[in-house]
Parts: C-alpha cells; sequence; structure tokens
C-alpha cells in the first residue's frame, strides 16, 4: 500500500487534499478500506452542510461493519460523490482518486494531521 505524498492523514484514517481556493477533498485511506471489507452503502454529508475536524459527518457501511465516517477539517461541504453514493465499492477499488468522498470550504485544518510517511508509520503498512 502506497499514501499518496501529497496528501495529509487522520488518526480516523481519513485523507485530505492540498487545500485549492479554500476547498479540499476527504476520502478514507486504502487502510481503512481494506480493513472495512466491501463497502456496501455510503451516507455522505449534505452539500451546505458544516463539518467539524474530528467529529462523525457520515457513515461507511461493508459486508463486515458499519464505520463512522470523520472530517478531518472544519468548514462548509461544497460537494458529495454521487458516484459513491450509486456504487459505494469505488471506496474499496479507488480510494485516492474516484473513490473520494466529499469536498469541504476549509474554515480551520487542525494542527495534527500527519504526513503520508508519519500516517505509513502510525497505521502500520
Amino acid at each position: 500500500m502506497s499514501n499518496p505524498q501529497q496528501l495529509r492523514y487522520s488518526k480516523e484514517h481519513e485523507w485530505l487534499s492540498a487545500v485549492e481556493d479554500g476547498v479540499a477533498t476527504v476520502g478514507i485511506t486504502e487502510y481503512a478500506a481494506n480493513a472495512l471489507g466491501d463497502v456496501v452503502y455510503a451516507q455522505l454529508p449534505e452539500v451546505g452542510s458544516t463539518v467539524t475536524a474530528g467529529e462523525t459527518c457520515g457513515e461507511l457501511e461493508s459486508t463486515k461493519s458499519v464505520s463512522d465516517l470523520y472530517s478531518p477539517v472544519t468548514g462548509e461541504v461544497t460537494a458529495a460523490n454521487q458516484d459513491v453514493v450509486d456504487d459505494p465499492s469505488l471506496v474499496n477499488s479507488a480510494p485516492f482518486e474516484g473513490g473520494w468522498l466529499f469536498k469541504v470550504r476549509v474554515a480551520e485544518e487542525p494542527g495534527d494531521l500527519l504526513t503520508a510517511d508519519e500516517y505509513t508509520e502510525f497505521s502500520g503498512n
């Protein structure tokens, strides 16, 4: 497993893209997707809603379990990935590409996000 170097990671196994024009993309890591198993349902935050760093903002259901989705940043949701809602398996097959979950206009980025190398060490993968 390789964690893209340009992303930042939370200890809840979400990733965050670089902020462009105030907006960042959020998804879950390949490590988390593999741990979940085959994702069969995704409940994503609604466009216009506010998410708070470290708090639950949705859930992913797999053949193994249900897992809360946490936001790595605070801000307003600007897009939810309808492709993932329609085909949740994208979370497993392309967690860093087509399996992204939502976009957020970042109001506050916490200082405890990890680099790719720090996340690899933290997750042991």
